[in-house]
């Protein structure tokens, strides 16, 4: 007997999380069901994420979004890695390029040949064998040439910086074109049904009860829904993510317009320079417990490249995630989901993934149990995993001069972080597992670029004489050095394609 399908979808909660739940359901599901976005405009968005990682061109091509559009209203700019400085030691920088590292040889990675050769004393830093990498620190960019598959020109892996205030208009302006319909109002109760708890309805301020078959919980780190309402728990992570606090201000731009994030690591915590076509956002995230909030204000505004374009507000979070993400008829998207830091562009990648899963996963009235558990289990997973990398990040230091870093380098980490990071220390081995986030070529750049050396390499590779390994090498960082040599500015770039008409 055919189970009724759902109909009337309620999101709560606009932002980024919301309009983009918002335009990917308009565009998958058309007019067969009816979708309602409820937002207040009296309630602000943290609309500071404006960072973000390659597969978001996977959701604009889902949408079928032209880029240059995209870049010009969402104020855009390209992104090929972030810069992490003074992490590893003050005075350490390095760049997490996405894409690859160089390519490789028989079954062996790239970075184990390497590393022979840097432990011989005769390779140059990782960074020259990876365009990612080496392009940014000439302020370098160009989209990947498809009809170069066998050139690093072909092999550049983009993302983008933007606005997420415009990206969130930009996707209302979508998502109302093929009929979603928006209310302005603030819930005051969740009414839930008496026999099973799900939800029944949302009450507006307003009197107005809005019904719905499923509801979608984008209300951010207030989670209204599937915290407030459905009590769902959730897992505090702040013992091995200290950091709980973030001030943030945009800034005048400067020249010359990189093509990546900067993360300026400070005493106790670390800052983020974003640059968009006509300013850059800042921020400087901290951890309360060993700074006050004077303090991390005073080093952002001492560490600005240009003069401040508002006054400095501070968001508290709490790391971790909701232990249930879909709970009865509601499915968090977004912060009310959980929340990482933004030192590795994640947030936004979470929303979209997210709803991959709810579109994978769509239920009916029956709201299957077995559905619903998968869909905890994927989110639990790809959680832990991405909270993993970036708690590398404070591990894998040396620093010794804060109390701070002094806490993050001696505290306890996750048994599956001590596990990569024990094999990366033996012979350079790394692994991906699953479906989880971060390829090999991130935890190596991160690891490497922090100060973890392996004893050695993968033995096969001495299979090959040195001569044919240092021949290997030096043809990939030659061959890449002279691809960012005939690649554009990144401001030329933008100039050329997708210039803000109006920058905002």
């Amino acid at each position: 007997m055919a189970i009724a399908p759902v109909k009337d979808i309620v999101i709560v909660g606009g932002g980024t999380a919301g309009w983009m739940t918002a335009a990917a359901l308009s565009k998958k599901l058309a007019s067969h069901y009816r979708i309602r976005l409820i937002e207040s405009d009296e309630i602000a968005t943290i609309g500071v994420g404006e960072a973000t990682i390659p597969v978001i061109k996977l959701f604009n091509a889902m949408l079928e979004i032209d880029e240059n559009e995209f870049l010009r209203s969402t104020n855009g700019t390209f992104k090929l890695g972030i810069e992490f400085v003074n992490w590893g030691q003050i005075g350490d920088s390095y760049i997490h390029g996405f894409g690859e590292i160089g390519h490789a040889l028989g079954e062996i990675s790239c970075h184990h040949y390497w590393l022979k050769m840097r432990q011989a004393g005769e390779a140059p830093d990782l960074g020259h064998y990876s365009i990612n990498s080496a392009a940014p620190r000439q302020s370098k960019f160009i989209r990947s040439v498809a009809e170069m598959p066998g050139s690093p020109l072909g092999q550049i892996a983009n993302a983008f910086h933007f606005d997420a205030g415009l990206y969130a208009r930009f996707l209302r302006n979508y998502a109302e074109a093929r009929g979603v319909q928006r209310t302005e109002g603030k819930i005051v109760e969740t009414v839930l049904r008496a026999n099973d708890g799900f939800i029944e309805a949302v009450v507006l301020q307003s009197g107005e009860r809005v019904s719905g078959d499923f509801f979608v919980d984008c209300s951010g780190m207030r989670a209204l829904l599937i915290g407030q309402a459905l009590n769902s728990d959730y897992e505090d992570w702040s013992h091995w993510l200290p950091c709980d606090r973030a001030i943030a201000v945009p800034c005048e731009s400067v020249e010359p317009l990189v093509p990546y994030t900067r993360s300026t690591a400070h005493s106790a915590g670390w800052q983020w320079r974003i640059p968009l076509q006509s300013r850059i956002g800042n921020g400087h995230v901290y951890s309360s417990r060993f700074m006050g909030q004077d303090e991390a204000t005073s080093i952002l505004l001492n560490n600005l490249d240009g003069k401040p374009l508002a006054e400095p507000r501070c968001i508290p979070f709490l790391p971790g995630r909701r232990k249930e993400t879909w709970r009865k008829n509601c499915v968090a998207v977004g912060l009310s989901s959980g929340f990482f830091e933004p030192i590795e562009s994640t947030n936004i990648h979470l929303i979209q993934t997210a709803i991959a899963r709810l579109i994978s996963l769509f239920p009916n009235m029956g709201f299957d149990a077995a559905d619903i558990r998968e869909f905890n289990k994927q989110t639990q997973f790809e959680y832990e995993r991405i909270r993993d990398f970036i708690v590398l990040h404070y591990k894998a230091t040396q620093r010794n001069d804060s109390p701070f870093w002094d806490y993050c380098r001696t505290m306890d980490i996750p048994e599956t972080l001590q596990h990569r990071m024990d094999l990366y220390r033996s012979n350079g081995r790394v692994y991906r597992e699953g479906a989880e986030l971060f390829a090999e070529v991130s935890w190596v750049q991160v690891m490497h670029g922090q100060g973890l050396r392996p004893r050695s390499y993968h033995p096969l590779v001495d299979l090959r004489p040195k001569a044919e390994v240092a021949a290997f090498v030096g043809e990939i960082e030659t061959v890449i050095r002279k691809c960012v040599d005939v690649m554009p500015t990144h401001a030329e770039y933008i100039a050329k394609y997708c210039a803000a008409d109006q920058p905002r």
